[in-house]
């Protein structure tokens, strides 16, 4: 009589996988993702969502996301904001292009400005994606106007 053989593995929750953060920004981006429909459906633009997220962060946070959307809305006028996985993005033709975290998302010792595969900032083999930010200095805006430039194509 042939022995019964068990599953080595183990099944696994999304509690044992994912952190809290983790499950609360898919939770985030799911309830992003059908806020944007609706808006989508009425012809209403994401802006007031992201500049909502925006207002909820810490003082030093709020700061840099509010001049970062400033900087990216007249320096790449088509990308559009909203929201994704909880966090301000701006998207062209409905792909994000770039994205801020704050610190506080995950825990984090400084933000992020973040730029997805969609982002046109290829440079041979390899190159950056995402850049800390703590403050932000004019050379720190120019560099940054020229990434968006890059990145929109």
């Amino acid at each position: 009589m042939a022995e019964k053989k068990t599953s080595a593995r183990k099944a696994t929750s999304s509690a044992d996988t994912f952190t809290e953060e983790e499950r609360a920004a898919m939770r985030e981006h799911a309830k992003a993702q059908r806020a944007s429909a609706r808006a989508r459906a009425k012809g209403e633009s994401e802006e007031p969502a992201v500049l909502e997220k925006l207002a909820e962060m810490d003082a030093a946070d709020r700061a840099l996301g509010e001049r970062l959307h400033a900087l990216i809305r007249a320096n790449a006028p088509d990308l559009a904001p909203r929201l994704w996985y909880g966090m301000p993005a701006y998207a062209k033709d409905g792909s994000v292009l770039c994205f801020f975290q704050d610190a506080k998302k995950f825990k984090s010792r400084y933000a992020t400005l973040g730029f997805s595969d969609k982002a046109m900032l290829d440079d041979g083999q390899m190159w950056p994606t995402s850049f800390a930010l703590r403050e932000l200095t004019a050379a720190d805006e120019a560099r940054i106007v020229a990434l968006l430039k890059r990145a929109v194509g």
